[in-house]
This record gives structure tokens, C-alpha cells and sequence, in this order.
């Protein structure tokens, strides 16, 4: 099952060890990081920026169900303040849409949202279990996959992972050729569907001459033939690459290559940065490009690739930040005043056209803009073409998030033996 159909799967072998194996797909771990991520290490309580399109989005479809379905059964409306989902869920989303995160409000947010997720009770889930994720998911991306299978193994039970092409964001026209699409029911004839198949042989069938898998499976969007899209690894590749945020704005491989150098971006009241209408590929409605506005944002490019570099998982940057004003601000007891930031990977073709893998970003509440802090960038399966180059950017919003509250520069400054990094996890090498 995928999505809903995920999590009610782990949910019910948390209380139900009678059920011998489960395939989630799409599913999240941490509805609180799903709906407000804050993609810093270390956050803790801090919650991070409402993903405010997919939210509401979801929110209106399920709350107008009893309007446009009239045939409905009464009993299954809650209240005239929250028709069709449970009491917290409504409060939940009348929190994050009010702006402000107090104390007290986020507590319970928080405990909401964790509550009624995998990562409260997969302690609990004991059967064997085949996660399969999509690379092109904005609301549930391959990071809700990866910690779920982190949990999972643990405390020992049998899981293995694949992180199939589409997902929530994978748009009206189906999975790609060779993948699986439960809309036809291919099991047999798609990499993934021979998986699921083996995995109940196994466990259902008790077959125990049918084995596990690979430990990891990804999907190469870059492998034109079928038959080996699909490549398999014994664990998840490393943080093994380390390139550093010149003064100069360059991604240098060499620390003595960092210009010491200053650079500045400020927000504006309005949104000036896009990564994506988060429902246009479930719509079939057109999505602008990814773009940023001068002056709001700052980036660091690297020199062309002399060959081709793949990163699979999910790559990490550790900066530093100059903002009095987001320092004053943080003295604040509302979460929502801390200083919000949009860290993201561009792909940049030898013209010069930028993409952004799948529109995925990394909104990050500040927890302190005193200190240097580590962004976890989301997972991502992408080749970098000989020719192409890396860019690295921060921005000030983002138009899918509710962003800062207030004015707040920001400077990012480079010296030899200071400055901020990126890590790649890079395969092949």
C-alpha cells in the first residue's frame, strides 16, 4: 500500500504480530517533519517551515468530501469546525497556518503529529519489511523512507529499501518505462514488482528459498535501458566528498583554495524564490522552473565536472550565518521569529539553464544564528554530466513554505580554514 496505505500498514503490525510482512510505499515517519521539516541537525523542538500548498491542499480535498459527496454517511462527519478529519489533525493545521509557534502550541503539534506517526511506535513493528520510496516526492521524500529503515534495523527487523522512481510528485502521465505502476498491476514484468512478489514468497509463502534482496536498491533515471535502471548497493553509500563555500561564491575541493570574501542576501515581505506548486504534477497543471530573485538569496558554484558524478542519498552543508537581527529575534519564545532559510543542489548545464533534482529543497529553522549549524540536504539519486556543474544556494523563502517573519539579512562569510562545507555522498568513485 502507498501512502495512507503505507503507514496503516506499519501501524497495524505495531499491535498485530500475527501479520508476516508489509510493503509500505510513499508513506512518511514523522508526520511533524512531513508538514513543517526543519532539515538542521539537531533542531530537536524546534519545528521548521509549513509546507503550507500540500498541507491545505489535502486539508480542503478532505474537509469538502461531505459537500461534494452528499451520499456520505452522516456519522462519519466530526464537527461543524472540522468535518472529516480527527479534532487534532484540524488543530494541528490551524496552528501551522496561524503563523505563530508558541510554546505551548507547538508542544502540542508536536506531540500530535509524532503521535500519530511510524516514528512513535516502529519500536513495536517486528515483521519483515520492504520499504519502497520515490525519488520524485516532495511531500514524503526518500528522508522519511531512510529513517524508517534506520529504526527498523535497529532493533533487528529483517527490512531492505528501494527507492523507485515516482512519488507523490511524479505527475499525471505514471511511472516510467520498466517501473512499476499499480494502476496496471506489472508486478511481474517491473523491477520492483518482482521484488514485492519475492518478498511474500518469502514471508508469506515461507519459501525460504526465495531470498531477501539487496540490502538497497535505487532507481537511475540516467540508464536508458529497462532492464538496468536499477542498481544495488550492501548499505547506504557514505558522506564521502567534501567540496567548501569559497568567499567568492565557488565550490572549491581544496580548503587552500578558499578566497577569504563576505557576500549578503535580505528577505522581502513576499516570497521571491520557487521550487514548486507542490499539486501542479498531480493536477497535470504547468509548475514555473525553479528560480531565485537576486539579492535574496547567495550561491557557490563549482568548476565543470571532468567526469560524471552520481550521488545517491542524501548530501549535508555546515555553515555559519551573520544576522543580528535574526539574533535579536530568536530571544523571541515564538519559534516562528528564528531565522528560515532554503538550502538546495542546482544542476548547471554548460549553457548555463539550471535544474533542481525533482524541486526538492531543505527548509531549516535556525535553531541558534549564534552558532554554525548542519543542513541535511534531501536524498536524491542524480548524475552530474561531465561539462555540468554543482550549485549550491540558500535562500531567503520559498513560495511552497511559510517563510520569516520580518526582515532579516543574512551574511555568510569565507575564510582559509573557516568556512562552510558541503558533503557529498558520491558512488562509483
Amino acid at each position: 500500500g502507498g501512502s495512507y496505505g503505507g503507514a496503516v500498514q506499519l501501524a497495524a503490525a505495531a499491535v498485530d504480530h500475527r501479520i508476516d510482512a508489509l510493503v509500505p510505499m510513499a508513506t512518511w515517519n514523522d508526520l511533524a517533519h512531513s508538514l513543517a521539516p526543519n532539515n538542521a541537525l539537531g533542531a530537536g523542538g524546534v519545528p521548521g517551515a509549513f509546507k503550507w500548498q500540500w498541507t491545505d491542499g489535502f486539508y480542503l480535498v478532505g474537509e469538502s468530501r461531505p459537500l461534494l459527496e452528499p451520499s456520505l454517511d452522516p456519522s462519519r462527519i466530526n464537527s461543524l469546525t472540522c468535518l472529516h478529519f480527527a479534532t487534532g489533525f484540524c488543530d494541528t493545521v490551524r496552528t501551522l497556518n496561524s503563523g505563530a509557534l508558541p510554546p505551548a502550541s507547538t508542544a502540542r503539534l508536536l506531540a500530535y503529529a509524532r503521535g500519530v506517526s511510524p516514528a512513535s511506535y516502529l519500536a513495536r513493528v517486528t515483521a519483515p519489511t520492504l520499504l519502497v520510496q520515490g525519488q520524485a516526492d516532495t511531500l514524503f521524500n526518500l528522508d522519511e523512507a531512510t529513517a524508517t529503515y534506520r529504526a527498523l534495523k535497529a532493533h533487528g527487523a529483517e527490512t531492505r529499501m528501494i527507492w523507485q522512481s515516482w512519488g507523490h510528485s511524479g505527475g499525471v502521465t505514471g511511472p516510467g518505462t520498466g517501473e512499476l505502476d499499480l494502476a496496471r498491476g506489472d508486478l511481474e514484468s517491473s523491477y520492483v514488482g518482482r521484488r514485492v512478489l519475492a518478498w511474500f514468497d518469502r514471508h508469506l509463502r515461507r519459501n525460504r528459498g526465495t531470498g531477501p534482496g539487496p540490502e538497497f536498491a535505487y532507481y537511475r533515471d540516467w540508464i536508458a535501458d529497462p532492464d538496468h535502471t536499477y542498481a544495488t548497493a550492501d548499505r547506504l553509500p557514505a558522506l564521502n566528498r567534501t567540496l567548501y563555500l569559497s568567499g567568492d561564491g565557488t565550490l572549491v575541493t581544496n580548503p587552500r583554495q578558499i578566497v577569504r570574501g563576505s557576500r549578503s542576501y535580505a528577505n522581502q515581505p513576499l516570497s521571491t524564490s520557487h521550487s514548486e506548486s507542490s499539486l501542479a504534477a498531480l493536477t497535470g497543471l504547468p509548475d514555473p522552473a525553479p528560480h531565485d530573485t537576486e539579492g535574496t538569496y547567495l550561491g557557490w558554484t563549482s568548476a565543470p565536472l571532468e567526469r560524471a558524478l552520481d550521488v545517491v542519498g542524501a548530501p549535508r552543508a555546515t555553515l555559519r550565518v551573520h544576522s543580528p537581527a535574526a539574533e535579536q529575534a530568536q530571544r523571541s519564545t515564538d519559534a516562528a521569529d528564528r531565522l528560515v532559510l532554503f538550502a538546495k543542489l542546482y544542476d548547471v548545464a554548460p549553457d548555463g539553464t539550471q535544474s533542481l533534482v525533482h524541486r526538492l529543497i531543505a527548509p531549516v529553522r535556525v535553531p541558534d544564528a549564534t552558532r554554525p549549524f548542519t543542513v541535511a540536504l534531501p536524498g536524491i539519486v542524480h548524475r552530474y554530466q561531465p561539462g555540468h556543474r554543482l550549485r549550491f544556494v540558500i535562500a531567503a523563502s520559498d513560495d511552497a513554505y511559510f517563510g520569516n517573519r520580518g526582515i532579516k539579512p543574512v551574511t555568510v562569510t569565507a575564510a582559509p580554514g573557516d568556512a562552510g562545507t558541503l558533503r557529498l555522498p558520491a558512488v562509483g568513485d
